[in-house]
């Protein structure tokens, strides 16, 4: 049986306190995207395999847009942010939210204003 690659995605805000304050800390199978909920205004990001080594990072990557989601994108040993309003092409897409959980993002609506929106997570976990 072939087992899949885990990663621990690592976000913290940087700009509070002396090293920063951890956000989430979520560990998923390995991905190259992964949208975090109400992530802060500014984030650094640290990605690691389970036994611990670095494979990529993110250093004060700022808010680009007011909005309720943040993708993250891997590309080899860099990350990079945006800030956007998920379409039906996010269905399917790992979400992280505050203290570290990840659900896979099942259904989003927002009204053309941007004021309010609707969204549905699955959470899946075994032992």
């Amino acid at each position: 049986m072939q087992t899949q690659e885990i990663q621990i995605w690592d976000v913290w805000v940087p700009d509070i306190g002396a090293q920063g304050l951890s956000f989430a800390r979520g560990r998923l199978d390995a991905t190259d995207i992964l949208l975090v909920h109400a992530a802060p205004e500014k984030l650094n990001v640290e990605v690691r395999d389970d036994d611990g080594s670095l494979l990529a990072k993110g250093t004060n990557l700022p808010r680009t847009v007011n909005s309720p989601m943040t993708r993250l994108r891997r590309s080899r040993d860099t990350i990079t942010r945006e800030d956007i309003w998920p379409t039906e092409a996010d269905y399917g897409s790992p979400v992280m939210v505050a203290g570290g959980e990840v659900g896979m993002l099942q259904k989003w609506w927002n009204d053309p204003g941007q004021q309010e929106w609707r969204w549905s997570l699955e959470f899946y976990n075994h032992r």
